[in-house]
C-alpha cells in the first residue's frame, strides 16, 4: 500500500503556513503519542507517519521537493533524492523533530563551557521630589566579576580547559532506547562540554570572583513607584568568560507628607476656616517644584470642592507633558469656642434663612414632607 499524501496525513492544505503545519503536528502528535496509547500498534504506526510528514513539510527545501516530485523525491534514485533523504539514523531525525517542537533547537552543537551570568536586582527608594526632578545616584553592589588572573577562563594561567571525554564536548549524552532517543546533561562536565584539570587559584575554576562595585545610575524625571531601570551587562559575570547578566533597579517612591500621586497628577487636602468658606478668600499651597501656588476660594465654598492648578503636577516619563495639582478644601468646624463666640454663632443661626443654608434647608424640607406623607397614609 502506497504512502498517504503528507498534507493529508497532517490534515492541512497545500497552501498551509509553517505555523499551521506545526500546530497540526503538535495536536496529532499529542493525540497519537505511544505513551498515551500503550500497546496500540496502530497508534504507534500513525505516530511514525505523522512525524515523517512533519519532518518534510517543516523544512522549506524538503517541502518544495515534495511539492514537485511527491514521495519520489526521497526514494533512492529519485529525481530529487540527493540531499533530502531521511538517512539510516531515523532516531536522530525523530529527536530533532521533538527538539524543534518543544523549543530545544540550537542545543545540539558542541558546548563551549561559557555560561551567561545571572541578572541582579537592586531595590532603591527615592522621594517624590527626586521622582519629580530626576537624579543621578551612586549604588554599591556586591557581585561576581571576571577573574583577572585567568581572564575568565577558569584554568590556571598557562593551561587551558580540555574537551570533556565523556560527552565529546557536546555537554549532553544521548541514549537510544528502542524507538526513543533520550538526552541528559553530561555528569562529568555538567553540560559545559569542557573540564578543567588545573583550575585557577584565584577563582577556583569558575572564571569569576566576588567584588563590590560602585555604579552611577541616572534616574529620569517622572519615574513612578515600581519603575524598573535596566543596566545592560552590569549583572553577574558569566562563568568561564561567558557574557555578563543585566542589573535591574526597582524604584519605590516614599509616601509624601502633603501630596498623593495619581499618575502624573498630584492631590492634596487643605483645611480652611468656616469664615473663609463663607465669605471667600485665598490661601497658598506648596508645589512639588519647591514654589508656592495661590488658590482663590469663592464665597459659599462647600467642603470637598476641588481646585485644579494646571501644570503643577508630575512630569510624564520621557515626555514633555506635565500633570496637574488638585487641591481639595475641607471646611473646618470651630472647636473650643469662647462664650462670646457661642453667642455670636447662636445669633447668626437665628438670622439664618433658607437662602443662607440652601442644602440643609432643602434636605430637612424633604424629611418633613416624607414623614408628613407617611402619617397621612397611615
Amino acid at each position: 500500500m502506497g504512502k498517504r499524501d503528507y498534507y493529508e496525513v497532517l490534515g492541512v492544505s497545500r497552501s498551509a503556513s509553517e505555523a499551521d503545519i506545526k500546530a497540526a503536528f503538535r495536536k496529532l502528535a499529542m493525540q497519537h503519542h505511544p505513551d498515551r496509547n500503550p500497546g496500540d500498534k496502530s497508534c504507534e504506526q500513525r505516530f511514525k507517519e505523522i512525524n515523517e510528514a512533519y519532518d518534510v513539510l517543516k523544512d522549506a527545501e524538503k517541502r518544495a521537493a515534495y511539492d514537485r516530485y511527491g514521495h519520489a523525491a526521497f526514494e533512492p534514485g529519485g529525481a530529487a533524492h540527493a540531499g533530502f533523504g531521511f538517512g539510516d539514523d531515523f532516531a536522530s531525525t525523530f529527536s530533532s523533530i521533538f527538539d524543534d517542537l518543544f523549543g530545544m533547537g540550537g542545543r545540539r552543537g558542541r558546548a563551549s563551557g561559557r555560561e551567561r551570568g545571572a541578572d541582579l536586582r537592586f531595590n532603591m527608594e527615592i522621594t517624590l521630589e527626586e521622582a519629580f526632578t530626576g537624579k543621578t545616584a551612586e549604588i554599591r553592589i556586591p557581585t561576581s566579576v571576571t577573574c583577572e588572573a585567568c581572564s575568565g577562563a577558569g584554568a590556571k594561567p598557562g593551561s587551558r580547559p580540555k574537551i570533556c571525554g565523556t560527552c565529546g564536548g557536546h555537554g549532553k549524552i544521548r541514549q537510544t532506547q528502542g524507538f526513543f532517543t533520550l538526552e541528559r546533561t553530561c555528569p562529568a562536565c555538567h553540560g559545559r562540554g569542557q573540564v578543567i584539570d588545573d583550575p585557577c587559584n584565584a577563582c577556583g575554576g569558575s572564571g569569576r570572583v566576588t567584588r563590590e562595585r560602585t555604579l552611577s545610575v541616572q534616574i529620569p524625571a517622572g519615574v513612578e513607584d515600581g519603575t524598573r531601570i535596566r543596566l545592560a551587562g552590569e549583572g553577574e559575570a558569566g562563568l568561564r568568560g561567558g557574557p555578563p547578566g543585566d542589573l535591574y533597579i526597582f524604584l519605590s517612591v516614599k509616601p509624601h507628607a502633603l501630596f498623593q500621586r495619581d499618575g502624573a497628577d498630584l492631590h492634596c487636602r487643605v483645611p480652611i476656616s468656616m469664615v473663609t468658606a463663607a465669605l471667600g478668600g485665598e490661601f497658598e499651597v506648596p508645589s512639588i517644584d519647591g514654589g508656592k501656588a495661590r488658590v482663590k476660594v469663592p464665597a459659599g465654598t462647600q467642603t470637598g470642592r476641588r481646585f485644579r492648578l494646571a501644570g503643577k503636577g508630575m512630569p510624564v516619563l520621557r515626555s514633555k507633558q506635565v500633570g496637574d495639582l488638585y487641591v481639595q478644601v475641607l471646611v473646618e468646624t470651630p472647636q473650643n469656642l469662647t462664650k462670646r463666640q457661642r453667642e455670636l454663632l447662636a445669633e447668626f443661626d437665628k438670622l439664618s434663612s433658607k437662602d443662607t443654608q440652601p442644602e440643609s434647608s432643602g434636605f430637612f424640607a424633604k424629611v418633613k414632607e416624607f414623614f408628613g406623607s407617611g402619617a397621612a397614609s397611615s
